[in-house]
């Protein structure tokens, strides 16, 4: 039986909690929902969606002593190049570590460091798959009409490289398949 699963929010464990909330409302955009005192210390949930009460919490609690950070990347899909050529602007002027602008093919990304040194990624799609993972360094100088141009180019060279659309209708015969074979399906059929 086909079912929806979608990722809602996601929560981050902080030192500090205030430079990171001030970052994500100041520089990202994000609105705070709600705020308050759990045992172990300040929740932050935050918003940029009316609908969602959260979709990035941040909460006390990461050890002062901790040597290695879990979270390999936290992304955020934004509406148009524009917002993403806006946002590396911001972040550039904030004096943010680590800017990094690529393209994996199927996405134009800026990636960097939170204050916390968090890996975080905001990005578009773009109308194209090619086999991940992949990477290519861009120049967001160029002009969009040039930044598109290199991207297909590179993209449509590479093996395996479709159109986003024909990957989806593959990917969705996938999840059937995976939604078949799960576990609670078997259970079902069984006392079917």
């Amino acid at each position: 039986m086909p079912y929806s699963l979608t990722v809602s929010h996601v929560g981050l464990y902080v030192k500090n909690v205030q430079p990171v909330v001030d970052f994500y409302t100041r520089v990202m955009g994000f609105a705070i929902s709600d705020r308050g005192m759990r045992p172990a210390g300040e929740i932050v949930f935050l918003t940029r969606d009316p609908h969602d009460h959260h979709q990035f919490v941040i909460a006390s609690g990461r050890p002062d002593d901790l040597n290695f950070n879990v979270i390999n990347q936290v992304s955020f899909r934004v509406d148009s190049l524009e917002t993403l050529r806006e946002l590396h602007d911001v972040l550039q002027e904030e004096g943010v570590k680590e800017i990094t602008t690529l393209t994996h093919g199927n996405a134009l990304s800026v990636y960097f460091r939170d204050p916390e040194n968090n890996r975080i990624e905001v990005f578009i799609d773009t109308p194209w798959y090619v086999p991940q993972p992949h990477h290519l360094m861009v120049d967001f100088k160029l002009p969009d009409s040039e930044l598109w141009a290199l991207i297909e180019k590179h993209v449509r060279a590479n093996p395996g490289f479709k159109p986003v659309a024909e990957w989806s209708k593959d990917m969705e015969r996938r999840i059937a398949q995976a939604t078949a074979n799960r576990k609670g399906a078997k259970r079902q059929k069984a006392h079917a």
